[in-house]
């Protein structure tokens, strides 16, 4: 099998390192890029065209709802997984409508990040 691409996009340093040692657990996972913001997170994918981003709803600058359409128009075939915190199920929502495929709840375990993994590859 051969390795999947992931970025990892969320303002703070401390959830990038938390999302990506969970999901670099599994060998065949490679996390080749992070961004701290929504521009940051078209940037990489423009770059790397990852198979799958974990993308923050809130951060500042842009954020990851603003940052979907051209995040997709960049890379189509990313599967974004929108990572939120609670009380954010309207954003989650829309983000869903948006093209996102995907999400998790901070604070979330290594479980629900692997599901979530499982459940976007998956898809068509």
């Amino acid at each position: 099998m051969e390795e999947l691409k992931f970025v990892v996009v969320d303002d703070a340093v401390f959830m990038r390192t938390l999302i990506k040692r969970m999901i670099e657990e599994n060998s065949n996972y490679v996390v080749v890029g992070e961004g701290a913001n929504g521009h940051e997170a078209i940037s990489q994918a423009k770059k790397f065209l990852p198979d799958i981003m974990t993308l923050d709803i809130t951060m500042p600058e842009m954020d990851g709802i603003m940052a979907i359409k051209e995040i997709l128009n960049a890379s189509p075939n990313t599967k974004i997984i929108m990572v939120s915190a609670m009380g954010q199920q309207s954003m989650v929502i829309d983000a869903i409508k948006m093209g996102a495929r995907d999400f998790i709840v901070k604070p979330f375990d290594k479980t629900r990040v692997q599901q979530a993994i499982e459940n976007v590859l998956k898809m068509k």
